[in-house]
């Protein structure tokens, strides 16, 4: 059955006003699931006018009922997204049943963290010198918040990139992923379903150079929040910028997992398989590179290519696949450019490299990678991890920072006072001891430094995000 998804804005599915369409692939057969409106920049004129309409009543509508609104949607999340998530994921994001199930398990709990956060809106007071005078600060709404969603977790990142600012009080306009429309437009509607106002929320399918520069460059949008590639997010924000947007910027990552000689390394071969070849590696915190300290490095080596080598990849809905395709031939043309070059600069595959069918890439590991190719510098995106020896602690920390990106990390040791030592030297958003660097959390503070983004997400620090500060002062008369 070919899909399609309309614009849906104001509670009303339409086409884009000029007509146009585009085709949605499955990633897995290649073949055309269904066809999107290709909104341009009429639409998103069109869904930011309702939502710039809707903001004042939607802000000021009392916090207990966004709040409720909020848990009922999470309610029907957990009801009913298997029934109506678990085939898209699957067929529109290419995601094995096992990572559809996580997406569906761990978006109530994004939809109920944001539900209390409408109650921590928390301002401030604080001390004067004329003590006749009153000083407080309020945390307000920004207004219309656009959102621009990604195609490697289409459900999950769509809900954190949502929730947090509607419980804030702000009203979004959603530009999905034009790999992902289907999951954008049904997510909407559960919203809709649990008492969202139609005025709060609207999606505009579409290309990104068009639907998603019109986005950006709209005058009466306060925010942009954007999941995606940093090449995007450099342009976006500095589009964004032009007009003095709140940007929040989750980019992307090159990520090290440090394994230290006194962790088993058994178990840290397993872990840096499941960190760096779930979903084919196109997860921006995978740990695409892995830095083992060199009196193990060899034994490490052969415990990992084992049990990359063990994965399988078969059907998306047998829970045994470990992984499907990449999302499209961009992509596995980028991943392959890489490794070819990587291979002619000196470096060499242990396993892996070849296409095992369609889309789908075959779990590579590569060592001796030059540090100036884009193997060792830039995201790949693909089931592609980088080994290499580290001399000592000292060497393997210079390793990991050896990076314009700065997402997420991983350190694998028995020594608390070791692994505590490397987080804080580490240069990146977030650091997870005995841990691979594929962690997620509704109340953490998602995101990174250097070339991976601008902001948090997760919990408060989303409502930080989009708020606005303002002082108010009161002269109460004389002292």
């Amino acid at each position: 059955m070919m899909r399609l998804a309309n614009c849906l804005i104001g509670g009303i599915e339409r086409p884009a006003i000029n007509g146009g369409t585009f085709p949605v692939y499955a990633p897995d057969s290649q073949q055309q699931i269904g066809q999107a409106a290709k909104g341009q920049a009429d639409d998103i004129k069109a869904a930011v006018a309702v939502g710039r309409a809707g903001f004042e009543s939607w802000s000021g509508l009392a916090v207990g009922e966004r709040e409720r609104i909020l848990l009922r949607a999470a309610d029907i999340f957990e009801s009913e997204g298997k029934n109506r998530f678990e085939s898209l994921l699957i067929d529109e994001s290419g995601s094995t049943i096992a990572k559809a199930g996580y997406e569906i398990n761990y978006t109530p709990s994004l939809f109920r963290t944001a539900a209390g956060e409408a109650r921590r809106l928390y301002g401030d007071t604080f001390p004067n010198d004329n003590p006749a005078r009153l000083s407080f600060v309020l945390r307000e709404p920004l207004g219309v918040v656009g959102v621009i969603s990604p195609y490697n977790a289409p459900l999950a990142l769509l809900a954190k990139m949502v929730a947090f600012p509607l419980a804030a009080g702000n009203t979004v306009v959603i530009k999905p992923s034009e790999e992902t429309p289907f999951i954008a437009c049904e997510f909407a509607k559960i919203l809709l379903e649990a008492g969202l106002p139609p005025n709060a929320i609207s999606v505009v399918p579409g290309l990104g150079a068009e639907a998603g520069a019109s986005l950006v460059s709209h005058k009466d949008v306060d925010s942009i929040a954007l999941t995606g590639s940093t090449a995007t997010g450099v342009h976006i924000g500095a589009q964004g910028m032009a007009n003095m947007k709140r940007m929040q910027l989750e980019l992307g990552g090159k990520n090290a997992l440090i394994v230290f000689a006194d962790f088993d390394v058994d178990e840290a071969a397993q872990i840096a398989a499941d960190g760096i070849f779930v979903h084919a590696g196109q997860i921006c915190m995978a740990n695409s590179r892995i830095i083992v300290e060199a009196e193990i490095y060899d034994e490490f080596l052969a415990a990992f290519k084992a049990k990359a080598e063990s994965l399988s990849l078969g059907n998306l809905r047998d829970p045994k696949t470990a992984y499907g395709p990449l999302i499209n031939q961009r992509a596995v043309d980028k991943v392959q450019d890489q490794i070819a070059k990587a291979v002619n600069a000196g470096a060499k595959i242990v396993t892996g490299g070849k296409i095992v069918r369609g889309l789908t890439l075959a779990p590579t590991i590569l060592t001796d990678v030059p540090r100036d190719s884009a193997a060792w510098c830039e995201e790949s995106f693909g089931p592609v991890a980088n080994v290499v020896p580290a001399k000592d602690f000292d060497d393997a920390i210079k390793i990991a920072n050896d990076s314009v990106y700065g997402l997420s990390a991983g350190v694998l040791t028995c020594d608390v006072t070791k692994g505590f030592l490397a987080a804080r030297r580490i240069k990146v958003g977030s650091v997870h001891i005995g841990m691979h660097p594929f962690q997620s959390n509704a109340l953490a503070p998602i995101g990174g430094y250097k070339m991976s983004g601008i902001g948090k997400s997760g919990g408060h620090f989303s409502t930080h995000e989009f708020t606005n500060l303002k002082w108010i002062s009161l002269e109460t008369g004389q002292p």
